[in-house]
């Protein structure tokens, strides 16, 4: 006797291998094919409803884990990275960005760990005032961006980093950013630390908190990021 209902089961199994495996060629060639960091929600419109992007993404992930390329979680994005252990044979002379100064390195740090954070506020923590050229650096590599104003006199902007922040030290979210035995393990504190010293915890939320506002047009051109609209444009 025939069983017809399990060669239907058989069909049916090869049927869902076959669309799982053609949903791994679409959500790889998405990610091949584009410069900068793709999010589950973008591959999800391109795929069928019935498609768990992220388990997708993470299948992907491992089968890449231990090729010259490796596919790496950004943020909530993805995107395909040389493999760690092999990035010294890369070189990047065209896209290098300048050697930071020590100042650069001192506000980006504070901006990674303390977000959102206002320039004064990342003066008072070094102790020194802080040049508008520093933070235009740190700006034009892509790392640090103008989040909102302060609900405070003055409204002063607040600071926060990129995802391409992120992408450029081999961070998946904030919370990978080096801790206190971290960083001393590594070299980076010495010296005497005091005994109420820590490192803060990062926001892991970008979203603007209840103290921030919007950054609007009119701020944008007030910070010289935008030519002031003429009359004719209102």
């Amino acid at each position: 006797m025939i069983d017809l209902k399990g060669d239907e089961d058989f069909d049916e199994e090869g049927r869902d291998l076959q669309a799982e495996i053609e949903a791994e060629r679409i959500a790889e060639a998405l990610v091949f094919a584009s410069s900068q960091p793709v999010s589950e929600g973008f591959i999800a419109e391109r795929l069928p409803r019935s498609a768990n992007v992220h388990a997708i993404m993470l299948r992907l992930k491992e089968q890449y884990a231990l090729r010259g390329v490796n596919l790496v979680q950004i943020e909530g994005a993805w995107a395909f990275r040389t493999a760690a252990d092999l990035s010294f044979i890369i070189r990047r002379d065209d896209n290098e960005v300048k050697k930071l100064s020590r100042a650069a390195l001192e506000v980006l740090s504070i901006i990674a760990y303390h977000q959102p954070v206002t320039r004064a506020e990342i003066e008072d923590i070094r102790g020194v005032q802080t040049s508008r050229g520093t933070l235009d650096v740190l700006m034009e590599a892509g790392w640090v961006r103008f989040r909102g104003r302060r609900r405070t006199p003055g409204r002063p902007v607040t600071l926060g980093t990129t995802r391409d922040f992120l992408d450029h030290f081999g961070l998946e979210e904030l919370r990978d950013l080096p801790g206190l035995e971290e960083l001393k393990g590594a070299g980076l504190l010495s010296g005497r630390i005091p005994a109420n010293f820590n490192i803060p915890s990062p926001s892991m939320n970008d979203e603007l908190t209840e103290d921030e506002d919007p950054i609007t047009q009119m701020d944008l051109e007030e910070l010289g990021l935008l030519a002031p609209r003429s009359a004719s444009e209102d």
